[in-house]
Order: C-alpha cells, then sequence, then structure tokens
C-alpha cells in the first residue's frame, strides 16, 4: 500500500541520540509520533524502520535503535503532500513539542516530522492521532 504513516514509539529512559547530519540530542523519556511516507509502499518502509539491525538511512532510525514502536497508523494516499499535512495537524496539538527542528523534514518546509507526546499513555495517544488523522479535510477528501 502506498500512502504515509505514523509512528508511535516509546522511550524508555532519557538518552542521547546522534541524529545523522544533525547532530546529537538529548531526548527525555516517553511518547513520541513520527510522519512519513513510502509511495513504494507502507508495510516495507515500517518494516525496514522496525529492524534493530541496519544502517541507519532516515533520521527516524537513529532514534528507532533506542525506541519501541507501539503502534502504526497508514493513510492509503498516492499524495506525498500528506505527510507534511499530518505532521501540521500533530504540531498543533496541545502540549506537543518539537524534540529537533528539522527531524524528519529535510526534504520540504515543514518544523519538523517527530512531535514528543510527553508522558502521555499509549493508548491515549493511538486514540487521538487516529482521531485528528481521520478528521483531516486533504486525507480523505475526493480529488485532493
Amino acid at each position: 500500500m502506498r500512502g504515509a504513516y505514523c509512528i508511535l514509539m516509546s522511550l524508555e529512559e532519557k538518552a542521547r541520540i546522534r541524529i545523522g547530519a544533525l547532530g546529537t540530542f538529548d531526548f527525555g523519556p516517553g511518547v513520541y509520533a513520527y510522519v512519513g511516507s513510502a509511495l513504494s509502499g507502507i508495510e516495507g518502509r515500517v518494516g525496514r524502520h522496525r529492524r534493530r539491525a541496519k544502517k541507519p538511512r532516515w533520521h527516524i532510525d537513529y532514534l528507532l535503535a533506542k525506541a519501541n514502536v507501539m503502534s502504526v497508523i497508514s493513510i492509503p494516499t498516492d499524495r506525498k503532500s500528506i505527510e507534511c499535512a499530518v505532521a501540521r495537524s500533530l504540531i498543533s496539538c496541545e502540549g506537543v513539542t518539537v524534540p529537533v527542528p528539522g527531524f524528519g523534514s529535510s526534504d520540504c518546509s515543514c518544523v519538523a516530522h517527530l512531535v514528543y507526546l510527553g508522558d502521555s499513555e499509549v493508548e491515549w495517544a493511538i486514540e487521538e492521532l487516529a482521531m485528528r488523522i481521520s478528521m483531516m479535510p486533504d486525507v480523505y477528501s475526493e480529488g485532493a
């Protein structure tokens, strides 16, 4: 399936992580959400992200060396712009912060494609993200 995806992950303890050319950053424990796109196939891309043994290619690969994937929300689409629309929607959520400006957004003008949800309950975060995505007009509108 082609489209965008949102990975919800948990970091159990504080970690100092080098994120490729972006540099080294401190990540607090808690829940994070990352938005990406895979117009060649979500299953393959997310499967690669979930593997521990791999050469890091994307920013998310560095974080996932320490964090645990809790859930993945898939958004079927042929439009790469949906990735940015979802990231902007998540950034606008109350209480959400951007831990690393530029994370996952080196090929667009977004602030970042990674958000920090703090010590939110994972189940709450899954429901909130799924609801926000389902209500986005550019995700499911015809001809958009």
